[in-house]
């Protein structure tokens, strides 16, 4: 992996056409390494997470183009300065919670850093009703399974400033607090010496999110909720 991240490094120095089509035989090798590295996430999370499984997702399932669509940024420049992949039942535009492995080196862009989340990201209108139908009778599960998330924090940025009218009768505070979020999100910070440390990546990773197993298990059973009320 330390061959993808110094490609992403000099990639984010040098990020215009002409620089990546002279080197686009070393992006499709690096491309190679991080879908490999997605393959063997996806096997050792299949191991404790029954939702995922090694057959039904592949890399392509989980990994996202180099490409920056830029037709309404004011930001023109062409390629991603980062890698990464989200494994998730159903793939990375499923409506379900999952998990996100983010490299990307101090010159990036978008980041500019080397991340994992755990939870539900961008949920519809649906579906974070019924998440916070479910914080407002049984909050404790919840408050319980992101204490378990070892090393994860939980993400407030683009939550409400104020609960919703219809929750404000809930009386635990903790809970009311849980349901201003619009996504369910869980944050750690990998360091250099983790990504490049001796043995297998993928399974320090794996390690490192099981954490947030219980997390998941709570928003998959909120998911299904919401899906099964549009049948």
């Amino acid at each position: 992996m330390e061959y993808v991240y110094n490609f992403l490094s000099r990639l984010a120095l040098n990020n215009n056409r002409d620089w990546f089509e002279a080197h686009k035989d070393e992006y499709h090798y690096a491309k190679e390494i991080f879908d490999d590295f997605t393959r063997q996430l996806i096997k050792e999370i299949s191991r404790w997470d029954p939702y995922i499984s090694r057959r039904r997702l592949t890399p392509e399932d989980c990994t996202y183009r180099i490409y920056r669509d830029i037709r309404f940024s004011p930001d023109k420049t062409p390629y991603k300065t980062h890698m990464a992949c989200y494994i998730v039942r159903g793939g990375k535009n499923s409506p379900y919670p999952g998990y996100y492995f983010h490299m990307e080196p101090p010159e990036g862009s978008y980041f500019g850093g080397n991340m994992l989340f755990a939870g539900l990201y961008n949920p519809t209108p649906q579906i974070i009703a019924s998440v916070r139908d479910e914080i407002s009778v049984n909050g404790d599960a919840l408050v319980e399974a992101l204490n378990k998330a070892k090393g994860f924090v939980l993400q407030f940025s683009k939550a409400r400033k104020r609960v919703p009218v219809e929750y404000e009768k809930v009386a635990d505070e903790g809970w009311r607090n849980l349901i201003r979020l619009r996504e369910i999100t869980m944050l750690s910070n990998m360091s250099e010496e983790f990504l490049f440390a001796p043995g297998s990546l993928a399974k320090r990773v794996s390690q490192r999110l099981r954490y947030c197993l219980d997390l998941n298990k709570f928003l998959y059973r909120c998911v299904d909720y919401a899906l099964e009320g549009n049948k």
